[in-house]
């Protein structure tokens, strides 16, 4: 998911490059919602980790 933000964050950075502003600000809000959601996930995945009394792979 962090990949498809990041993909979407190139693509607005290369269409605000260009001139296409719509494109640009598409993929931004895009890349803002991805990232969002990836964070969101990270965090239930880490709390849930911590929960079951695991220790962190090293």
């Amino acid at each position: 998911m962090l990949n498809w933000a990041i993909t979407f964050l190139i693509i607005a950075l290369v269409a605000a490059l260009l001139g296409f502003g719509g494109v640009a600000a598409i993929s931004v809000e895009m890349a803002r919602i991805l990232f969002g959601v990836f964070i969101v996930l990270f965090l239930i995945a880490a709390v849930a980790h911590a929960a079951r009394g695991k220790s962190l792979p090293v």
